[in-house]
């Protein structure tokens, strides 16, 4: 059965902002990434942290419930001309019956939300190699921070349309709380990061975010769809006619591993 992100998938793909580049280098330092390593990327979606490591892996096994993000995925992968990529559809149930071999590196992006921590992670500890660990990443958001005047803008369309509600949150307290329970798990090793990340969005680029989201996907909009691109539009124009809607974005990442022995 597909999940509520069946009908958000091509945007997920288009207009999801990649992760930092100093996420990818970090990772590559961290567990000395030179094209030998078996990584695991879970709750892939279309791969979005997978993709960047897999020239730097000697395979990537990608693993999403969603049939339809899988096959957005397996389409960047071909047009980069990426093959050392499996899709695999799975969860975070399914870890250790999926046959994987020893995994160098599991990255798990916003998706850990949505996980049993507790059980993912000792099940985790099962496939990892001795040297291996666990890369969480995700936005955060602290009370107080500074909004960009359009963010509201789209915060108003979406609560006519939707109701009330964001996507993709995460603020501080909650991700102290993703610290400590990799903190008490078996991979117990924890360094922490963050980084600012400038991000510029046109227009359509605002509008496809939207619709990547489960909670304002075409499902969920249903025939009202056209309507809320339209009106969003127009709204974010009479905000600011130039078109361009600048953001910050604090991606935090905490990097888990097996504590030394």
């Amino acid at each position: 059965m597909s999940t509520p992100f069946a009908s958000a998938a091509p945007y997920y793909a288009r207009y999801r902002p990649p992760y930092p580049r100093e996420f990818h280098t970090l990772l590559a330092d961290r567990f000395a990434l030179d094209g030998s390593q078996t990584v695991l990327d879970l709750g892939a979606g279309p791969g979005t942290l997978g993709l960047p490591l897999a020239p730097l892996a000697d395979h990537v096994y990608a693993v999403d419930p969603e049939p339809a993000m899988l096959a957005e995925g397996a389409r960047l992968a071909e047009e980069r001309g990426i093959t050392n990529i499996s899709w695999l559809r799975g969860d975070d149930t399914r870890v250790t019956r999926l046959c994987l071999p020893r995994i160098d590196l599991c990255v798990i992006g916003r998706a850990f939300r949505r996980m049993d921590p507790g059980r993912v992670l000792a099940d985790l500890d099962e496939v990892l190699a001795p040297r291996g660990g666990v890369a969480v990443a995700e936005s955060l958001y602290r009370p107080g921070d500074p909004r960009p005047g359009w963010l509201t803008v789209v915060e108003e369309v979406r609560e006519r349309f939707l109701g009330p509600g964001q996507p993709g949150r995460s603020d501080r307290d909650d991700w102290d709380d993703l610290v400590d329970r990799l903190a008490k798990s078996p991979l117990s090793r924890v360094e922490t990061h963050q980084w600012d990340q400038p991000v510029r969005h046109t227009v359509d680029e605002v509008i496809g975010l939207q619709l990547s989201f489960s909670s304002s996907g075409p499902d969920r909009l249903g025939d009202r769809m056209a309507a809320f691109e339209t009106e969003l539009r127009r709204a974010l124009l009479d905000h600011d006619p130039r078109g361009t809607y600048a953001r910050t974005l604090r991606i935090g990442a905490a990097v888990a591993t097996r504590p030394r022995r």
